[in-house]
């Protein structure tokens, strides 16, 4: 439903509120966390989040030009507002279900298996209502190189999805919903690099934002995993006077 109601509200929206929409899933996948889980953000990590969707957001703007006008519609919001909260759910329930079964019990071909024969249902369901089985299959026909590019990006998409689960089961959907975001940057300046695209000046302040965060989350972590190290020696000298 969440890749649906992203390539729906392609026809409805304008490139910018495009852009914002796909650059803001990370506060939506904090509060879908406070919902499905009760897991408690301080204030703090909403503001780092907000400072990475701002920043990734004027990055991606700056840098990248449609190739069509398209205005916004009611309908296009609508399309981008599922695609975000189905988005943010799918990462925190799959977070959900390695914690409640144990996370040495789950693996990530598990949960792949189960997410994809779930897409595998409804998508086939969906061809059959809307008519569009023969259509596809009688496409497949006359262009056979159609057939052979969507089992390369099934394969790659395959591929990626081991990737995705074991950074949800091991790191949390906080952490993976961040480096989903932030890839944006690191796929434009490769394309720059390659392709010898010009960055705006504009598009390398967003980008500094970003990385300015991101090095501060690294730092803070550090400090704070350095202070729990510290004190667990104390504590344990402690509990021995106390004996």
């Amino acid at each position: 439903m969440s890749s649906w109601s992203q390539y729906a509200s392609l026809n409805y929206v304008s490139f910018p509120v495009q852009t914002v929409f796909k650059s803001s899933k990370i506060i939506p996948v904090m509060i879908m966390g406070k919902v499905l889980k009760g897991t408690v953000y301080p204030w703090g990590q909403y503001l780092e989040a907000f400072l990475i969707t701002m920043g990734v957001a004027i990055f991606s703007v700056a840098s990248k030009t449609p190739n069509r006008e398209t205005s916004t519609v009611v309908a296009g919001i609508f399309f981008l507002l599922s695609y975000i909260i189905f988005d943010s759910f799918t990462s925190q329930w799959q977070d959900r279900v390695y914690t409640r079964y144990g996370r040495e019990n789950v693996d990530p071909y598990q949960m792949m298996l189960g997410v994809n024969t779930s897409a595998i249902c409804i998508t086939t369901l969906g061809l059959i209502l809307t008519g569009d089985f023969p259509v596809v299959y009688e496409f497949l026909l006359v262009n056979p190189l159609a057939f052979r590019y969507n089992v390369i990006t099934a394969i790659t998409s395959a591929s990626g999805q081991l990737c995705i689960f074991y950074t949800i089961k091991e790191f949390g959907p906080i952490v993976f919903t961040i480096i989903m975001t932030t890839r944006q940057i690191f796929s434009i300046c490769i394309s720059a690099i390659v392709f010898g695209h010009s960055i705006s000046k504009v598009a390398l302040m967003g980008a500094l934002m970003v990385f300015s965060v991101l090095f501060y989350q690294i730092r803070r972590k550090y400090f704070a995993r350095r202070a729990k190290m510290s004190k667990s020696p104390s504590a344990a000298v402690v509990a021995s006077n106390g004996k």
